[in-house]
């Protein structure tokens, strides 16, 4: 592969919007179009192609079908590009950023997911900036090597690593953060890149995939008066492998004999417990407190720094891989793809 290029992949979403010029009314995503919307691309040294999905999606109806998908693509062209820039609706991009950096491995070029709040085709869109940052960061490389070789998000004045993302705000243009792990880069007259932030681990192997994911998994997150009903409506959910438990603080929990009961008898029935704080920022530390010590007797998994949204991919990814719920208790308290800071703490 001599000369740089860029795969754009369009699923839907925001950004994609350009005006017709016949109609003057905004419609889906064609190249061309954007070509002539952001001139800017044409000045970059690379060549650029794009793929636009057989069936375009908003991203609240996202499937992990489209996951499966996205890896395909990538893998089909991965020799030929020396990266891949997303476009993807705001609402689930940080669920499939953090998908897509648990089902590909031996990832050696950046797959960039970018959207907008405002359509392309709008006069104050953000999406522009954004589509010409991914697209110079997919394609940066330092001596034939790539210079961010791992699935991120870009969006607003930073670049951040995917399954460390959360959106923050449905209307601001810097919708997106990573609260407990420094941006990859940062946007401005220049690319200011935190080469120490950046996943350099060797990668050994060819580029693969594995693309399934087991969906019986739930959420439920805890709030002052829960009824016991509620929770047992859930761990009694036919089919439930993992149970993701949306704690306060640092992963506490009541500690009425009731609530207690009924994590026990989820653990007993092999459900797989993943304890996330409801903060945005900040760690799990199970045990530090009382509250938490009862969580760790029957068996409940840290999930220390993680996000929300990388919790659920990777529950539904280990689950998938895994048939030994030991084996999935033992990656879920690991970094597997640099989603978690694991602290051992003492007490």
């Amino acid at each position: 592969m001599a000369a740089k290029s860029v795969l754009i992949i369009y699923t839907g979403g925001t950004i994609g919007m350009v005006n017709d010029p016949e109609t003057g009314a905004l419609c889906p995503f064609n190249f061309e179009r954007i070509a002539k919307t952001v001139p800017e691309i044409k000045e970059f040294g690379f060549s650029i192609d794009s793929y636009t999905l057989p069936e375009i999606i908003d991203s609240s109806d996202l499937k992990p079908a489209l996951w499966a998908e996205l890896c395909e693509i990538i893998l089909e062209n991965y020799d030929k590009y020396n990266g891949f820039v997303i476009l993807h609706g705001t609402d689930t991009m940080a669920y499939s950023a953090s998908a897509l950096s648990f089902m590909l491995n031996n990832l050696t070029k950046p797959v960039v997911f970018t959207g907008s709040q405002l359509p392309i085709g709008t006069i104050r869109t953000d999406g522009r900036e954004n589509l010409v940052a991914a697209l110079e960061i997919a394609a940066a490389t330092i001596e034939d090597k790539a210079v961010v070789p791992e699935v991120s998000i870009l969006f607003g004045a930073k670049l951040f690593r995917g399954n460390r993302t959360t959106k923050i705000n449905a209307e601001s243009f810097n919708a997106f953060q990573a609260f407990n792990y420094p941006p990859l880069a940062e946007i401005g007259i220049h690319i200011h890149y935190n080469y120490g932030a950046i996943n350099y681990s060797p990668r050994p192997k060819p580029i693969s995939a594995f693309t399934e994911m087991d969906t019986n998994i739930a959420i439920l997150q805890l709030f002052p008066g829960i009824q016991t009903g509620l929770i047992d409506a859930v761990i009694n959910t036919p089919g439930l492998k993992g149970l993701i438990l949306e704690t306060y603080g640092s992963g506490n929990a009541p500690t009425d004999n009731c609530f207690l009961n009924k994590i026990k008898e989820a653990s007993e029935k092999g459900i797989i417990i993943y304890n996330v704080t409801q903060c945005q920022g900040g760690t799990v530390e199970m045990g530090r407190y009382e509250t938490s010590r009862k969580l760790l007797k029957y068996g409940v998994s840290s999930g220390y720094d993680i996000t929300t949204e990388a919790a659920v991919c990777k529950m539904m990814h280990l689950l998938a891989k895994y048939p030994s719920l030991n084996e999935v208790k033992k990656y879920l308290n690991s970094s597997i793809k640099g989603e978690i800071t694991v602290n051992h703490i003492g007490f």
